[in-house]
C-alpha cells in the first residue's frame, strides 16, 4: 500500500478515479480529464490517492484556503474502495493529509462526515478531530 499524492493524469487514472466516485452518492457525476486535471494542477488542491498493485483503492481531496484568520484546510471526498474497508486505507489518507498540513503550518483542518458513515465518524475523533457545535448550510444553485 502506498499513499502519494496525484500529480499527473492519464485515462487509466481518470477511469480509476470515476470509478471510486459513486462510493461517495448515487448521483456523483463521472468527471472529464480537464476537470481534473484542473485540481491536480490546481496550488491549493491536493490529491491523495491509495494504490496497490497498479490499482487505485483510495484517495483524499485536500483543499487550502487563506482568510484573515489564517491558512486553513478542509478534507473531502475521503474514499475507499469498498472491498477494500476496514484495512485502515482511510487513516493513512487522513493521515498523509494531516502531515501535509503540518509541513505547510496550516493549524486548523476542518470535515465533516454524514452519519451513515460510522466507520469515518469513529476514525476522525480517533485521529484528533474534535465535533464542533457548529451548523453547516449549504445553498444548492
Amino acid at each position: 500500500m502506498r499513499i502519494k499524492q496525484l500529480t499527473t493524469l492519464s485515462g487509466e487514472i481518470l477511469n480509476k478515479i470515476n470509478n471510486l466516485l459513486p462510493i461517495l452518492s448515487d448521483n456523483v457525476r463521472t468527471l472529464k480529464h480537464e476537470e481534473l486535471e484542473e485540481m491536480i494542477n490546481d496550488k491549493n488542491t491536493v490529491i491523495f490517492i491509495a494504490e496497490e498493485d497498479e490499482d487505485i483503492v483510495g484517495m483524499l481531496v485536500f483543499i487550502i484556503y487563506k482568510l484573515p484568520s489564517g491558512v486553513k484546510a478542509w478534507i473531502e471526498d475521503v474514499i475507499v474502495k469498498e472491498d477494500q474497508q476496514g484495512r485502515g486505507i482511510g487513516r493513512m489518507l487522513v493521515e498523509t493529509a494531516i502531515e501535509y498540513a503540518k509541513k505547510l503550518n496550516i493549524k486548523k483542518i476542518d470535515l465533516t462526515s454524514s452519519p451513515f458513515r460510522i466507520a469515518a465518524n469513529i476514525l476522525y475523533p480517533k485521529l484528533g478531530f474534535k465535533k464542533r457545535d457548529t451548523n453547516v448550510y449549504r445553498l444548492e444553485l
